[in-house]
């Protein structure tokens, strides 16, 4: 009996270790089961959030996004919709605008006469003396080209009648050999290769067919040189008068030279332009003063003594792909807002009066509300799956434009408090624009000195344009133009 009982307990003693040691492998298998699972799902949720992401690129053009506009080749979207408000004016030219209409001279240049040779009713012969009025029509047209006028400087060589010592007289600065192409001819070269982009072959091809002129390529880029010398001086003035104004915009662009990207920087005001090539994008100009407005690229943060204000064509644009793809509410109440403070802003300043304030304080409210609705939108939102240990984790592009709203309120909205900073950045991205037709044109520079050139080059043209000077004057004669320089 206590031998069977014995071998009774033994038994079920093993019966429960075996038991034990099959639950314990179970739970093992359940817990890689749920590891795998964990891990799948994981996965999934890192490949739905990478599949949005992809939709939202093909989402994204000019209209949206920085992308520029000829990225999208033909596939370009049609406008069917500005982010500008109705100003309630016609469209076309508006009243006062002079024009660029053709009007006839009152002291034309050539006067040819045009007289009947016999009555049209009965045949009779008429003379000059006969006239009694005249109608005009003007042609307007370019004169014959003629051979190149050739200047002869000589340098006599006197005898002094007292010591018999001989002295020669001087050539002026600009003669410099005893053949060579004037200052009008230079500039006019010049002011094809860089203002409007032809290439040298072709520009020589033109002065040939055109002037009778026969350059060289070799001859061309030494002009460039030459002038771009002559303007250092121009420009260096340009540029301390776009560090002492009030507001200046600014913009980089990436610049390819001698193989390598470098980058273009532009500084500029509604008068003045100055370009700078650097080999790194980052290190904003030092002793600038007032305000700057960009594009809320963090290096122009750390500089000292300005204050900044933001670009809201950027944040049009951001807000516009928020709205379209990711169909976010307080984007679409933030975007109207914006361009109703700018409406309101661009009437004021047509007036010459200043926003009231209990506009601008209206608009704050309603900007920290809008914002506050966007980061409760996102905070509820599930978040991304971690690709990486450290640092933050990710947030959605909506979540970071909030973000930077809500941190840089001041410079979004300084527009509204300073009727002289605009709402946006435009000037800067279109005095960068043509910089960019170039890089299109040519693919980019052989030298950095060739690169600084036409950087110099281009800002002494854009300036002109601004300040409505003669582009030949320009360029033949900038030492005279220091003066003249007219700031904003």
């Amino acid at each position: 009996m206590t031998q069977a009982a014995n071998q009774g307990d033994r038994t079920g003693a093993a019966e429960a270790v075996g038991s034990a040691d099959e639950l314990l492998a179970l739970r093992a298998e359940n817990a890689a089961l749920r590891e795998i699972i964990a891990r799948q799902s994981e996965a999934m949720r890192a490949l739905e959030a990478r599949i949005v992401e992809l939709e939202r690129r093909l989402g994204l053009d000019s209209s949206n996004s920085s992308k520029p506009p000829s990225s999208e080749g033909l596939k370009k979207p049609a406008r069917v919709k500005s982010l500008r408000e109705r100003s309630g004016k016609r469209t076309g030219g508006q009243k006062g605008h002079p024009g660029d209409t053709l009007r006839q001279v009152t002291t034309p240049d050539t006067v040819i006469d045009h007289y009947p040779a016999a009555c049209t009713h009965c045949g009779t012969g008429l003379t000059t003396a006969t006239a009694i009025s005249h109608a005009r029509r003007q042609v307007f047209d370019l004169p014959e080209p003629r051979p190149l006028v050739v200047t002869e400087h000589r340098a006599h060589v006197c005898c002094c009648p007292s010591c018999g010592a001989t002295t020669r007289g001087r050539f002026p600065e600009q003669v410099t050999a005893p053949v060579q192409y004037g200052a009008r001819i230079c500039a006019f070269a010049v002011y094809l290769l860089h203002g409007h982009f032809v290439p040298e072959d072709r520009l020589a091809e033109l002065m040939g067919d055109l002037f009778g002129v026969r350059l060289v390529p070799a001859t061309i880029a030494r002009m460039s040189r030459s002038c771009a010398q002559r303007l250092q001086g121009f420009i260096e003035a340009v540029r301390d008068r776009v560090s002492q104004a009030k507001v200046k915009h600014m913009d980089e662009t990436g610049f390819r030279i001698g193989g390598r990207t470098q980058w273009l920087h532009v500084f500029s005001t509604s008068l003045l332009t100055f370009y700078r090539v650097s080999a790194r994008r980052g290190g904003p100009p030092h002793a600038v003063s007032g305000i700057v407005v960009h594009d809320h690229w963090k290096p122009y943060y750390t500089m000292t003594g300005v204050l900044h204000a933001l670009c809201n064509a950027h944040h049009l644009r951001e807000l516009k792909a928020l709205i379209e793809i990711d169909k976010e509410e307080w984007a679409r109440k933030m975007q109207a807002l914006l361009q109703r403070a700018c409406h309101a802003t661009n009437l004021a300043r047509e007036c010459g009066l200043p926003l009231e304030a209990s506009f601008i304080a209206n608009v704050q409210r309603r900007y920290d509300a809008i914002v506050t609705e966007g980061l409760v939108f996102h905070r509820a939102q599930p978040a991304f799956a971690r690709t990486q240990r450290r640092g933050r984790r990710r947030r959605r592009i909506g979540h970071n434009l909030l973000v930077r709203l809500k941190e840089r309120k001041e410079d979004v909205l300084r527009f509204l408090s300073d009727p002289d900073v605009p709402f946006t950045n435009n000037q800067a991205e279109r005095d960068v624009r043509m910089m960019k037709l170039r890089q299109k044109i040519s693919g980019g520079f052989r030298s950095e000195t060739g690169a600084e050139d036409f950087a110099v080059i281009r800002a002494a043209l854009s300036t002109a344009k601004k300040q409505g000077w003669d582009i030949l004057a320009t360029l033949m004669r900038p030492e005279t133009l220091v003066f003249a320089l007219k700031s904003s």
